[in-house]
């Protein structure tokens, strides 16, 4: 039996949150898979660092500054690649952030700000770029979760409820979409070195309690990741919908 390609050859992905951290490894990821990439955010500086990595693989990359919670620049943004590329194959809603705050001092604004980054803006990207896909005979969209979505940690109740949602998300959508040759998966990282988590990994103490807590007796690296996502981008997933890939060092089963 042949092994089905794990490659994403000739495919154009748009990845959110592409300027730095995770967005960036999975965007310069699909690239090294033979993808041409639109990159989202809302720094045009990091963004076209993104884009002279992905160069050197040889891709097309495509900055795009954008704000993704506002429908219209979504709008825009997705239309930008359409007009230059034709189509798009690959989508990976990785755009996210928190604000750290225990539950009794969680502001409306943390709460909109948290709800409308991780969740609202995943929707808005998701059915916007559903529309070409569905035109274009099918695609592949990958949502970066958390473990916050299906282990309760402290100090995130805002986070885990977007990430929970958009968890359940993925699932409704695949549902919908699945006859229109769509895909609709997510992954559910634990810790990983990024720029936004530095600070706490370089704490002794927080880190242990990390470490405690994953089986593997470690943090995820970047790369970590690349192969899941490219995984659910390629053809290798064609009979995967729905899913979250939980990708964790074992922390969600072992739990506290």
């Amino acid at each position: 039996m042949m092994l089905p390609s794990f490659r994403v050859d000739g495919k154009i992905a748009m990845v959110t949150g592409a300027g730095r951290g995770i967005g960036r490894a999975l965007a310069i990821g699909l690239a090294e898979a033979g993808a041409d990439v639109a990159l989202v955010a809302r720094t045009m500086e990091d963004l076209q660092k993104t884009a002279s990595e992905i160069h050197k693989y040889g891709r097309k990359a495509y900055p795009i500054q954008t704000d993704l919670t506002k429908r219209e620049d979504v709008e825009k943004s997705v239309k930008t690649v359409i007009e230059a590329t034709g189509r798009i194959d690959i989508l990976v809603n990785n755009a996210g952030m928190n604000i750290r705050s225990q539950a009794l001092e969680v502001t409306d604004e943390e709460w909109e700000t948290i709800l409308n980054t991780n969740l609202k803006s995943a929707f808005i990207m998701s059915q916007t770029v559903a529309r070409h896909m569905k035109d274009s005979g099918g695609g592949k969209i990958v949502n970066i979760a958390s473990v916050a979505g299906a282990v309760a940690l402290r100090t995130g109740v805002a986070y885990g409820a977007s990430k929970a949602a958009l968890m359940h998300m993925t699932r409704v959508l695949s549902t919908e979409w699945a006859k229109y040759g769509i895909y609709v998966n997510a992954i559910g990282p634990w810790y990983f070195r990024t720029p936004l988590t530095e600070k706490l990994l370089n704490d002794p103490q927080y880190l242990q309690e990390i470490l405690d807590r994953t089986p593997m007796k470690r943090v995820g690296e970047l790369p970590d990741l690349v192969g899941p996502t490219v995984f659910l981008a390629s053809n290798a997933s064609n009979y995967i919908t729905g899913q979250v890939l939980m990708v964790d060092g074992g922390m969600s089963v072992y739990g506290f």
